[in-house]
């Protein structure tokens, strides 16, 4: 039977870390956008079009991409702007010698649909790319935002461990969206700053596998409070494909939430200590139960994610959450596991 385990209980210290932070760094590294054309590709181009941290700014899709590119060359920062599509052996320049690589390739949500009913376009998306990766790009930090993110991380590490070149640490779901979510819908009952609020969300990246640690938080909730933001932070997605009216998913928000991620694996990668991200990443925290991915707040540094956290006191309310979470997961990533090994 999948359980909490006892052993995960331990005193937690971490939370997300800041936003942006105008650290210095050196101004080296390479980032290439994959679907960088789409709803969520050009938002993070421009976000990350303005990131000191980045000399090379990388874009490939399968239209539309030196167009995009061109457009953000002319943004007075100190990046080259690249823009490649499939011709020309784009892909393989696009990656080659990337420090970071990011994934939000693929199909956008419409009113009905899971993240699960995404699997089919976009695991084959996020397969031919990973394909890519780890023939041309296998050192990158890969961070993948392709919905469901459930299934497709364990994709490209089975991909990766295909081509023998697998290393755990160096491949990332991105679920900063869920952290942003939740700490502007605390932050708008308890009527304090965003910023304020360092939420841990653990688990996974879709319904009931999202699982924000509220209990962790210096703030009191009524119990409709706390099962009503729970239920919010769970289903933020839906709210905005709702409200989109079947013109599109969230892109703006994922757009910033990614940009966050991907500035902070920056700012690991040039040796600036302690940044704590929320990531869904291989993890042992819940190995025993057949669960090999979970997200929860992770250390990141030059080689990827140095330190996985616990998850600290848990209220009885979130412990029944981590168990509605556990079944849906192992089939989320049993089903991406069986897409590349059969």
């Amino acid at each position: 039977m999948l359980c909490v385990q006892k052993r995960i209980f331990g005193a937690f210290n971490g939370g997300a870390s800041r936003f942006f932070s105008s650290s210095a760094v050196s101004n080296s590294a390479k980032v290439a956008i994959l679907g960088a054309s789409g709803g969520i590709g050009q938002p993070l181009s421009l976000l990350l079009k303005h990131n000191e941290h980045i000399s090379t700014l990388s874009l490939y899709d399968i239209v539309n991409t030196p167009g995009v590119a061109a457009d953000l060359s002319h943004i007075n920062t100190k990046s080259k702007v690249t823009g490649y599509i499939p011709e020309n052996d784009g892909l393989k320049h696009a990656i080659t010698g990337a420090d970071i690589i990011v994934i939000p390739a693929g199909v956008p949500r419409k009113p009905g649909m899971s993240r699960d009913d995404l699997f089919n376009t976009n695991a084959g998306i996020v397969k031919d790319l990973a394909e890519a990766a780890a023939k041309y790009a296998p050192k990158a930090l890969l961070a993948v935002i392709s919905n469901p993110v459930n299934s497709t991380v364990p994709i490209v590490s089975e991909v990766f461990k295909k081509h023998n070149v697998y290393d755990p640490k160096r491949i990332f779901g991105v679920t900063t969206l869920d952290v942003v979510r939740a700490s502007r819908f605390v932050s708008e009952i308890k009527n304090t700053d965003p910023k304020d609020e360092k939420i841990t969300v653990v688990g996974g990246h879709s319904g009931v596998t999202i699982v924000p640690l509220l209990s962790q938080l210096n703030h009191s909730f009524t119990d409709e409070e706390y099962k009503a933001l729970t239920h919010r932070i769970q289903n933020g997605g839906d709210e905005v494909v709702k409200a989109k009216a079947g013109a599109g998913s969230a892109t703006l928000s994922m757009a910033y939430a990614a940009s966050h991620f991907t500035n902070s694996l920056l700012r690991a990668l040039h040796g600036e200590k302690n940044v704590i991200e929320p990531t869904y990443v291989r993890s042992e925290l819940f190995a025993p139960d057949g669960i090999e991915y979970f997200a929860s707040n992770v250390e990141l540094g030059p080689n990827g994610a140095e330190k996985i956290f616990t998850l600290g006191k848990l209220s009885d309310y979130e412990k029944e959450l981590i168990n509605a979470a556990l079944p849906q997961l192992k089939k989320n990533i049993e089903k991406g596991v069986k897409l590349v090994v059969g």
